[in-house]
């Protein structure tokens, strides 16, 4: 599917600049650029006329704001699918309420043309599958799924998008959210993850949640007890391994059946 981009920002010098960027994408990440808007009134009016599956939308707006134009999207939108929102901003503070109105990604300006162009392509695929899995069951879906996870880092929120999630677990009264390269802390419960997130995580343990796609293998290890006496036996634990990282999880006796079924 090659995603229809509709642009609104009230700047003409910012609206110029992602229009020059989108046309410097184009061979790499084919969209159409449908139209844009100065503010968001008009923005209501062009996205009725030409449908966007994308909108490249700011946050401080004279006016409607990018926030409650957001918002008043999925309000219009009804039974169907409104529109993917990609927030482009000068200001980082507002990732947590973009978030909270279904944002589907977050670049703050200067927008470097690489990332821009991994983001519509990454929406694209979104929209296809949301697409595709309607026509597969006629009852609508009331919204897409989350696509990322808001964290604190040094006094900032940013978002992590979900797909380089590895894996979740629970610490004192934090959950600790790790990537491939790094760690956060995030205020989720696993509880509430879980629920949410089911098809795309699995409890390994009463206090971690592992991405389905992240699993790599399982396997078996023997651990000494803490008793000297010579007739004990060393223990027996399963341990998750985990893909792009070398630390384990160990697998609860309860879940080591399902975690099994999924590497076989």
């Amino acid at each position: 599917m090659i995603p229809r981009i509709f642009i609104v920002d009230d700047e003409a010098p910012a609206r110029a600049r992602l229009s020059t960027l989108l046309s410097d994408i184009v061979a790499d990440c084919p969209h159409y650029l449908v139209g844009e808007a100065g503010h968001a009134e008009t923005a209501l009016e062009g996205i009725r006329a030409t449908a966007p599956d994308l909108i490249l939308l700011d946050v401080q707006m004279p006016g409607m704001s990018g926030l409650q134009l957001a918002e008043q999207l999925i309000r219009n939108a009804g039974s169907s699918e409104p529109p993917l929102i990609i927030f482009v901003t000068a200001y980082d503070d507002y990732a947590l309420s973009a978030f909270d109105v279904q944002a589907f990604d977050y670049l703050v300006k200067p927008v470097r043309a690489t990332r821009l162009a991994q983001a519509i392509t990454r929406a694209s695929r979104v929209r296809q599958h949301a697409q595709a899995a309607a026509m597969a069951a006629p009852p609508a879906v009331t919204g897409l799924p989350r696509q990322h996870f808001a964290v604190q880092e040094r006094g900032r929120m940013s978002l992590v998008p979900m797909a380089e999630v590895l894996y979740l677990k629970a610490e004192l009264k934090y959950v600790t959210l790790r990537t491939k390269s790094k760690e956060y802390l995030i205020e989720d419960s696993l509880v509430s993850i879980e629920e949410e997130l089911a098809a795309h995580f699995v409890r390994v343990h009463r206090n971690a949640l592992v991405a389905r796609n992240a699993i790599s293998g399982v396997e078996r290890v023997m651990h000494a007890t803490d008793s000297d006496s010579d007739g004990d036996k060393p223990q027996e634990v399963w341990q998750v391994i985990l893909r792009d990282i070398d630390h384990r999880l160990p697998i609860s006796r309860r879940q080591l059946a399902e975690i099994k079924a999924l590497v076989r």
